[in-house]
C-alpha cells in the first residue's frame, strides 16, 4: 500500500506529530467499526439454534449464514484498501460504514436462510472497507513511530477483544430480544461513526496512480468460494459429482490466481514476501489460531445450548472468561514478549491455546460447566498473547518499502483464517454428526434432529444426536490440537535464529 502524500496533506502530517486530544478521540472513533467487523464474526454463534429454530436452514445453509461473510472480507481486503489509497480513506469508510448499516438491517429481518446469507454477504463487502481504512487512518493521524504503536496496538486490541465478545454480546441481546436484533446492534454505532468522523478525522489520499488487479480479486473469489462450498457439500452430502467438480473448478482457479499474481505488474498479493520465513510464520499463526478459535466458537456455542441445554443468557455468561482473556491478554503481550522475547512468548502462547482445545476433549453431554470454562479460558489466554505478536512480526519481518503489504496481508489472514474455521473444522464436526447416524433418522443438524425428537417424542433419538454432536466437536478440536502444536515446533524453529534477543 502506498505511502506517498500529496503535499497539503504532508503538512497536515507534520502539524499531528504531537497527537492532541481530538487526535485521539478520533482514533476511539475509528475503534467503532474494528469492534463491530470482529463482532460480527461471532456474534452469531450463540444465534444459530435459534435462527436454525427460525429459518430452518440446511446443514450447508447455516455454515454459510456464518461463515459467507469472513470470505467476502479476506478476498477484498487488500482490493479496499487501494481504494481507499486512491478516493480517500475516510471517503472509503463512510460509504463502507453506510453499506454495511443497510445490509444490517436486511439481516435483523430476514425472512429465510438464503436472505439471510445475501445479507451477511453484502455486510462482508462493507466490512472489508472499514478494517483497512480505519487502519491506514490511524497510521497518518500518528506519524510518530512510538505513539503509532501504541495506536496500532489498541486497535489491534479492539479486533481480538471485539470477536472474543461478539458470542458474550450476542448471547444477552438474544436472552431479550428476538435473534434479528444482534444486526440492528449495529446501526447506531455506524450512525454515530458517520456523524463523529467528518469532525474527528482528517482525509488522506495516496495519490497513487497504479492500476488495480481486477483480475486477481475476481481469481481469488473464484478459487477461495468453490472450494469452500465444495467442502461444505461434501460433509453434508458426502461425496458425489457435484462436490468434486466444484472443488476442481475452484482449485484450478486458486492454482491461476498464483500464476497471474507472479506476472502481474501490480499484484494483489506479494507472494514474494513468503520467501520470508518470519513473516510466513506470523501469516500462518494469524491463520491457524484464528480458524481453531472460529471452530471452537461456533461449536462451543451449540454444545452449551443444545447439548448442555443452557439458555441463551447462560450460554454467553460461560464464554465471558475467555473473551476477556483474550482481550487483557492482547493488551499485554507486549509485557509478556519484553519478558521473554517473541520466540518464547509465541510458543508459549500457542500451547497454551492448544491445551485449551485439548482441554474440551474431556466434556460430554452431561460434564459440569467448570470443565468447559477452565480450558477456553486456557485458550483464550494463549489467543491474545498470538494476535498481538502476529502484526509485530509479519509487519518488522519485511522490508522497509513492503511494511504496508505486509500488514494488508497480515489482516487478510485473520479475516480468512476465521472463515476456515467454520469451513473446514465446522464441516468437518458435521460430517462426524452425520456419520454416527447409523439409521437413526438424523436430520441435518443438531437443532433439526432435537425438533424431530421432540415432535415424536423420542428421548433415545435426542440422547444420540447429542452424543454424535459431541463426537464432532471431539474430533474438531483434537485437529485443532495438533495443527497448534505443530505450528509451535515451526515457530521455535523459523524464529530461533533472527530474534533479537537470542531467545
Amino acid at each position: 500500500m502506498s505511502t506517498i502524500h500529496h503535499p497539503a496533506e504532508a503538512d497536515v502530517r507534520r502539524d499531528a506529530a504531537v497527537p492532541t486530544m481530538r487526535t485521539w478521540i478520533g482514533l476511539a472513533v475509528m475503534c467503532f467499526p474494528v469492534l463491530l467487523v470482529a463482532m460480527d464474526f461471532s456474534v452469531l454463534y450463540l444465534a444459530i439454534p435459534t435462527i436454525t429454530d427460525q429459518l430452518a436452514p440446511t446443514a450447508a445453509q447455516q455454515l454459510w449464514i456464518v461463515d459467507i461473510y469472513g470470505f467476502l472480507i479476506a478476498g477484498l481486503l487488500i482490493t479496499m484498501g487501494n481504494i481507499g489509497d486512491r478516493f480517500g480513506r475516510r471517503r472509503v469508510l463512510l460509504s463502507g460504514a453506510m453499506l454495511f448499516g443497510a445490509a444490517s438491517a436486511v439481516a435483523a429481518f430476514a425472512p429465510s436462510a438464503a436472505v439471510l446469507i445475501g445479507a451477511r454477504a453484502v455486510m462482508g463487502v462493507g466490512g472489508a472497507t472499514l478494517l483497512p481504512s480505519s487502519l491506514s487512518l490511524i497510521s497518518s493521524m500518528f506519524p510518530d513511530a512510538r505513539r503509532r504503536s501504541l495506536a496500532i496496538g489498541i486497535w489491534t486490541a479492539c479486533f481480538a477483544g471485539g470477536s472474543a465478545v461478539g458470542p458474550v454480546i450476542g448471547g444477552v441481546i438474544l436472552h431479550h430480544f428476538w435473534w434479528g436484533s444482534i444486526f440492528l446492534l449495529n446501526v447506531p454505532v455506524l450512525v454515530a461513526l458517520l456523524v463523529l468522523a467528518p469532525k474527528l478525522v482528517p482525509e488522506y489520499r495516496s495519490g497513487t496512480s497504479e492500476p488495480f488487479d481486477i483480475l486477481g480479486v475476481v481469481l481469488s473469489l473464484a478459487g477461495i468460494l468453490p472450494v469452500v462450498y465444495a467442502v461444505k457439500h461434501i460433509a453434508s452430502d458426502g461425496l458425489d459429482t457435484t462436490g468434486v467438480v466444484v472443488g476442481v473448478v475452484g482449485v484450478a482457479a486458486l492454482v491461476a490466481f498464483l500464476r497471474q499474481q507472479r506476472r502481474a505488474r501490480h499484484p494483489l498479493l506479494q507472494i514474494e514476501l513468503f520467501r520470508l520465513p518470519r513473516f510466513s510464520a506470523a501469516v500462518t499463526s494469524a491463520l491457524t489460531c484464528m480458524m481453531t478459535l472460529g471452530a471452537l466458537s461456533y461449536l462451543t456455542g451449540i454444545y452449551l445450548q443444545s447439548v448442555l441445554g443452557r439458555d441463551v443468557l447462560a450460554a454467553a455468561l460461560a464464554g465471558l472468561p475467555m473473551a476477556v482473556a483474550v482481550a487483557v491478554f492482547s493488551l499485554g503481550a507486549s509485557t509478556v514478549d519484553a519478558v521473554l522475547g517473541t520466540r518464547a512468548a509465541f510458543v508459549l502462547a500457542l500451547l497454551a491455546a492448544a491445551v485449551g482445545n485439548a482441554g474440551l476433549l474431556l466434556v460430554g453431554t452431561g460434564t459440569p460447566l467448570w470443565m468447559y470454562l477452565v480450558p477456553t479460558t486456557v485458550a483464550g489466554v494463549g489467543y491474545g498473547i498470538v494476535f498481538s505478536l502476529v502484526s509485530e512480526v509479519a509487519v518488522g519481518s519485511a522490508p522497509p518499502e513492503r511494511a504496508g503489504a505486509a500488514s494488508g496481508i497480515s489482516e487478510t489472514s485473520f479475516e480468512l483464517g476465521s472463515a476456515l474455521g467454520l469451513a473446514l473444522l465446522g464441516s468437518l464436526a458435521t460430517a462426524v454428526f452425520r456419520a454416527d447416524d447409523g439409521g437413526r433418522g438424523f436430520a441435518d443438524t443438531l437443532g433439526q434432529t432435537l425438533d424431530r425428537a421432540r415432535a415424536i417424542g423420542d428421548g433415545s433419538l435426542a440422547s444420540d444426536a447429542r452424543a454424535a454432536f459431541v463426537d464432532g466437536l471431539h474430533i474438531a478440536v483434537g485437529v485443532s490440537t495438533v495443527l497448534l502444536v505443530v505450528l509451535a515446533a515451526v515457530i521455535a524453529v523459523v524464529l530461533r535464529r533472527r530474534d533479537p534477543r537470542g531467545v
